[in-house]
């Protein structure tokens, strides 16, 4: 099974299509305006069984898009619940601070970059984790 996850946003979206065992296939941060056209490309090139998005803001909008670009693929609204600061970790763990930042607890820091991304990797892989 292939999943693809949007943590949806007013400016940004975070887009993450993940295969059953929690593999990352591919992440970005998308521009709102285009997460229709960024999930249709996706979709073409992984064919995910399912759309997981997060119910934080702007949930109901993106929905609305995400169903009339690809109404075949069902979508599941999923909870959001700490997902930014799991992300930033995980932000942390892919890309750990150099220099002097690298002496400062990663907790006391913000990512330089958004977290978007990383944010639907987390929707997939828990939704994964607790339903399959």
């Amino acid at each position: 099974m292939v999943v693809a996850a949007v943590d949806p946003g007013r400016e940004k979206c975070g887009v993450a299509v993940v295969d059953e065992d929690g593999n990352v296939l591919e992440r970005a941060v998308v521009a709102t305006a285009r997460l229709a056209d960024e999930l249709t490309a996706r979709a073409i090139k992984f064919r995910p069984e399912l759309i997981l998005l997060g119910n934080g803001t702007t949930s109901r909008a993106a929905e609305e898009k995400i169903r009339a670009a690809l109404p075949d693929i069902p979508v599941e609204i999923v909870d959001e619940y700490r997902t930014t600061d799991d992300a930033k970790v995980a932000y942390w763990k892919a890309h750990p601070p150099t220099g002097w930042r690298r002496f400062l607890p990663t907790g006391m820091q913000v990512p330089p970059e958004p977290v978007d991304d990383f944010v639907a990797v987390i929707l997939a892989q828990r939704y994964l984790m607790n339903e399959h």
